[in-house]
């Protein structure tokens, strides 16, 4: 068979072809499929693959289009994507180049924020412990909604009604879409850094699993965990849920409950206020009147008279405490005079001086121009030593002879014959 080579193509043509026949027919389509290859580049672009029980196809998301993504693509997750056919004519290959991705089926959703909640619930975020009452009377209200929306009509409807005297701070952020998160969370650090209200409110009005996802982003419920400022969360219907339920102070069913939660009834407050005070007057009064009944039977007299009969029995006491006091206190003094006469006597009779008085005396060497100790034995002395000998008045200075250290009277032959001839 020949071959018509009037009709030959180069490649670069035929793949021109199909790309014009491509692009120009597919300019936008919406594709579901299971992700798979996964694989984020170095650039920031990401690149992955589409497929389902009978085929894949190539996908592509630039990076200029990554940051409408409200969450992490991983490999097995069922997707949504937006985008257009686009031919590779170098690598003679087509793809989609996805502008929008979405995870398709709410039952992945739940599966998602399933597993966020364990992961967050074990990290401690939603512990009941952590969570503060709210103020009673908080004098300033934080919303953290979108500033047009339905909620924050409510929201403000209901504080004028019920605490009209109350400030409000609005906080504007957008609650849905890729970048809702990231400011509901800012919007919270800031009030905490600027101490900006008493109480914050962060909620919406419903809407789909979908629409509420920025309220369960990871980014939002952890800056409600570290609020300082007491958070109440009311997002959606009151069949609705998100984390920030979970982590905030209070759960809200809806943002009109919020409301009513953090702002007290004044008016019923005044009137309690208002019963109290009539109560307190009302038992004041009776307790006035009551003792002015019990007061009138009493006169001057009588109340001396009482006085008197309280007053006497201790004052008896205190003269008979007096005078055992004082009358111990002399049996004491005489006892300690006794003592002490006896300690002067035994003092007196010990004194050296005693002994002085009865014509003894105190004999003592004197060596090297110093007086030695007193002389108890002749053995301590030597003949030719000299001696101060200290009588009760005065002294007297002498020479030693001779010593004998025999125990006994003085011998004849050292007294004088006279002396000697008496004692025999």
């Amino acid at each position: 068979m020949d071959m018509d080579i009037s009709q030959k193509m180069t490649v670069s043509e035929l793949t021109e072809l199909i790309r014009r026949t491509l692009e120009g027919n597919f300019p936008r389509v919406v594709v579901e499929g299971e992700l798979s290859n996964y694989r984020p580049s170095s650039t920031g672009h990401l690149y992955f693959t589409l497929k389902d029980s009978g085929a894949a196809i190539a996908a592509v998301m630039f990076r200029n289009r990554i940051r409408s993504l409200s969450f992490e693509p991983r490999d097995g997750m069922l997707l949504r994507v937006r985008g257009a056919l686009s031919v590779y004519a170098q690598r003679g290959t087509y793809s989609i180049v996805v502008e929008e991705m979405e995870r398709s089926g709410e039952g992945d959703i739940l599966a998602m924020l399933e597993e966020r909640k364990r992961k967050l619930a074990a990290e401690g975020l939603f512990a009941e412990e952590r969570k503060r009452p709210l103020p009673r009377f908080p004098e300033t209200v934080g919303i953290v909604s979108s500033p047009t929306g339905a909620a924050v009509r409510d929201i403000l409807n209901i504080l004028r009604r019920r605490a009209a005297g109350v400030r409000v701070v609005i906080l504007p952020a957008p609650v849905q879409g890729a970048e809702a998160a990231e400011i509901i969370a800012r919007r919270i650090i800031q009030s905490n850094q600027w101490k900006l209200a008493d109480v914050l409110i962060a909620g919406r009005g419903g809407g789909s699993l979908e629409d509420l996802l920025p309220f369960s982003e990871e980014v939002v419920v952890r800056a409600i965990a570290a609020s300082e400022i007491p958070v109440v969360s009311a997002v959606g219907h009151e069949i609705d849920w998100a984390l920030s339920d979970y982590a905030a102070d209070l759960r809200a069913p809806t943002p009109s409950a919020a409301a009513e939660l953090v702002s007290a009834n004044w008016a019923d407050t005044l009137e309690n206020v208002r019963a109290l005070g009539n109560d307190l007057y009302a038992s004041v009064k009776n307790r006035i009147r009551l003792t002015r009944l019990l007061a009138k039977p009493f006169s001057a007299g009588d109340l001396e008279f009482s006085f008197r009969s309280i007053l006497q029995p201790a004052l008896m006491r205190f003269d008979q405490g007096r005078d055992a006091l004082l009358e111990g206190m002399g049996a004491r003094t005489t006892e300690i005079r006794r003592k002490l006469d006896l300690a002067r006597t035994s003092l007196e009779a010990a004194s050296p001086l005693s002994a002085l008085e009865r014509g003894f005396s105190v004999v003592m060497p004197l060596r090297n121009g110093k007086t030695g100790p007193a002389i108890r034995r002749a053995a301590d002395l030597k003949a030719g030593e000299r001696l101060i000998i200290r009588p009760l008045e005065g002294y007297i200075t002498a020479l030693t002879e001779k010593t004998e250290a025999r125990p006994g009277i003085v011998p004849d032959e050292i007294l004088p014959p006279e002396t000697a001839s008496v004692r025999s």
